[in-house]
């Protein structure tokens, strides 16, 4: 699952780029090894109920382990998909709503297998985003032609330095990423398309380049992908049995998203597993020359996951995000208050 945050509402401009995004892929089983080819996961389930051998399988004690049972030659296809839904309320009621969304879509192909080490290749295909406001829509696809609007294209030029690329990334079955490579290329194809940008100025050069490298490197891929892939503890889980992760999502580490997991059944070669959790409401109150400010937030979580038996990989998944925030001001005769609630959905193989 995707590592979840309270969301902003996201300018699409020359300085924004791409640093999101865990990936995800789902796998099958090939009826012609010899030939690489893309997956649906329709032929996924009746080929899992009929091999003896699975990628997260149960022990004598009841307890399910996960590991990844790849094969060479086989595209595993992934799409993911947020939409973001911010309504905001004004100190005079007056309500506002942006609506975002965005598709990337990646596949990994298993090219070797060797000392039972997967050599994939992560490639990434395509990217779209869009939002809304105001009745006014604007959308950038790296699939169509430039946007004529000069700061959407210029978006849409490093969106589609950033497609038609791809890296190699290394992993054992227990789903322990190796290493990640091939990111110089893509930074190089970046850095050329910023300077075929007119108005864009060195400072703003610099800057695009040193967001995308620190949002878009092996690290952050690594602690991305080995969050999405490896759902299951390491030493296992019953059905019905929760286990909890949490992440700090603020600078001073004091606020934390807590994600509750439990397997919630396992048939016809998949594993579903049911998503909760949060962050507890959070309240904070200060006054300073008469004036108090308080403001309070809160995050809950809801959804599901489904991984492939077989293969161990994400076959599907769905969460509802919902986080909302208030802010009051008041000196003691009047107070003011603006609220924001917003709704996410996030989706692989929607």
């Amino acid at each position: 699952m995707k590592k979840l945050s309270i969301i902003t509402v996201t300018i699409l401009s020359i300085i924004s780029c791409n640093s999101k995004k865990e990936k995800k892929i789902a796998s099958d089983k090939s009826n012609s090894p010899n030939k690489e080819q893309t997956l649906t996961t329709d032929t996924e389930e009746k080929k899992t109920s009929l091999e003896s051998s699975f990628a997260i399988e149960k022990d004598s004690t009841g307890v399910y382990k996960q590991h990844f049972i790849l094969e060479k030659g086989i595209t595993y296809p992934f799409t993911t998909y947020q939409k973001d839904v911010i309504n905001m309320t004004s100190p005079t009621g007056e309500s506002q709503s942006v609506t975002s969304e965005t598709t990337d879509n990646v596949t990994f192909t298993v090219n070797d297998i060797k000392d039972d080490i997967y050599d994939i290749q992560i490639n990434f295909v395509s990217k779209k985003a869009s939002q809304s406001t105001n009745g006014q829509n604007i959308s950038i696809d790296t699939d169509t032609p430039a946007p004529k609007n000069e700061e959407l294209k210029n978006k849409w030029a490093i969106d589609k330095a950033l497609v038609n690329n791809s890296l190699q990334m290394k992993m054992d079955k227990t789903g322990k990423i190796l290493s990640i490579t091939g990111f110089e290329n893509i930074y190089n194809k970046i850095s050329s398309t910023l300077n075929k940008i007119k108005g864009a100025t060195a400072e703003i050069k610099k800057q695009v380049l040193n967001s995308t490298k620190a949002g878009f490197n092996e690290k952050v891929l690594k602690d991305q992908f080995t969050k999405n892939i490896m759902i299951l503890p390491e030493k296992g889980v019953k059905i019905g049995e929760q286990w909890s992760k949490s992440d700090i999502i603020s600078p001073d580490g004091k606020i934390k998203l807590s994600t509750h997991y439990s397997i919630k059944s396992i048939e016809k070669g998949l594993v579903t597993i049911s998503v909760s959790g949060g962050i507890p409401k959070q309240s904070d109150k200060q006054t300073q020359q008469g004036v108090t400010r308080s403001i309070s937030s809160e995050l809950v979580q809801n959804g599901t996951i489904t991984f492939n038996q077989k293969s161990g990989w994400i076959k599907q998944q769905k969460i509802n995000v919902t986080a909302t925030q208030t802010e009051s001001v008041s000196d003691g005769k009047q107070s003011q208050s603006i609220k924001s609630v917003t709704s996410t959905t996030i989706a692989v193989n929607p």
